[in-house]
């Protein structure tokens, strides 16, 4: 196998460093996946290149699935029982008006999802993904002291 296409964040030096990616040639999302450079059984009529793009373009849909499945599963289970859903809750039994109460949140969530998705995609274009890993870990173990401190002053 070789390196067809090399993610942009990284320089060949980190490529030679790294046998892993070595072994690899196509970058999806940051994660490097192995390629063979046979064609399938079931593939073995088409061209090398039409394989290559048939295996591509499966990859992808199968990609694009487990993104928005993964992403759905956790942002609803983390939703369950929140304060958003509990003030929901409360807005539309007060107002009587649940469809007007469900527009309205569901345009909020959105609104605010569309805001973390442009910043997270901005953020990932100026730091390189083991920052934004470092950063958000010293933000969690920060909010997780203080947390610890209002408690113990309790």
């Amino acid at each position: 196998m070789k390196l067809d296409n090399a993610h942009p964040s990284y320089n060949e030096s980190q490529l030679e460093s790294q046998p892993e990616i070595e072994e690899c040639n196509k970058c999806y999302s940051d994660t490097w996946v192995c390629v063979d450079e046979q064609p399938e059984a079931q593939e073995s009529s088409l061209s090398s290149s039409e394989s290559s793009e048939v295996s591509e373009r499966n990859f992808k849909q199968q990609s694009i699935a487990v993104t928005f499945s993964t992403t759905f599963f956790t942002i609803f289970l983390a939703e369950i029982g929140d304060k958003t859903q509990l003030s929901t809750l409360l807005m539309s039994a007060q107002s009587h008006s649940p469809w007007i109460v469900f527009l309205g949140s569901g345009v909020a969530l959105v609104t605010t999802s569309l805001l973390g998705v442009a910043l997270g995609s901005w953020i990932a274009k100026c730091l390189s993904p083991k920052t934004v890993e470092r950063g958000a870990g010293i933000m969690m173990l920060v909010i997780s002291l203080l947390l610890l401190w209002d408690v113990l002053q309790l």
